[in-house]
């Protein structure tokens, strides 16, 4: 079976060729979603509005007003470059049962649905 695109990060597979490959729709729209979630504004060439730029948010408070700004832009990104996507829900939770870690970790789960495939899906992304 060929594949659709290559699978991030990259690894060579004696399979698929030269390197591991995505052979379906939802696992190669989940990766492009996660892309546009890690990329920071200005990285993609030609594109300087393209990524939500999670990275940008590492030092900011772990409060609700900085889940709102993260939300928006996931949000206002979603709706500009990956139209195909309808996010569903977006939950942020932080370790407070382990103290060595709360409050310096956050994770966000995207629940969201690939429009034309009619498939829901849920992306998990921890820092």
């Amino acid at each position: 079976m060929s594949g659709l695109s290559p699978r991030l990060p990259l690894a060579i597979d004696k399979v698929d060729g030269p390197y591991r490959l995505i052979k379906s729709y939802t696992a190669l729209a989940k990766q492009n979603f996660k892309m546009l979630l890690l990329t920071v504004p200005g990285e993609r060439i030609m594109n300087p509005d393209f990524g939500v730029g999670l990275k940008a948010y590492l030092f900011e408070q772990n409060a609700p007003g900085t889940y709102a700004k993260i939300n928006d832009r996931i949000l206002e990104q979603t709706g500009r470059y990956m139209p195909f996507i309808q996010v569903n829900k977006i939950d942020f939770s932080v370790p407070e049962n382990e103290p060595d870690l709360y409050p310096h970790d956050l994770s966000i789960s995207i629940h969201f649905t690939i429009v034309p495939l009619q498939s829901s899906t849920t992306l998990k992304i921890g820092f």
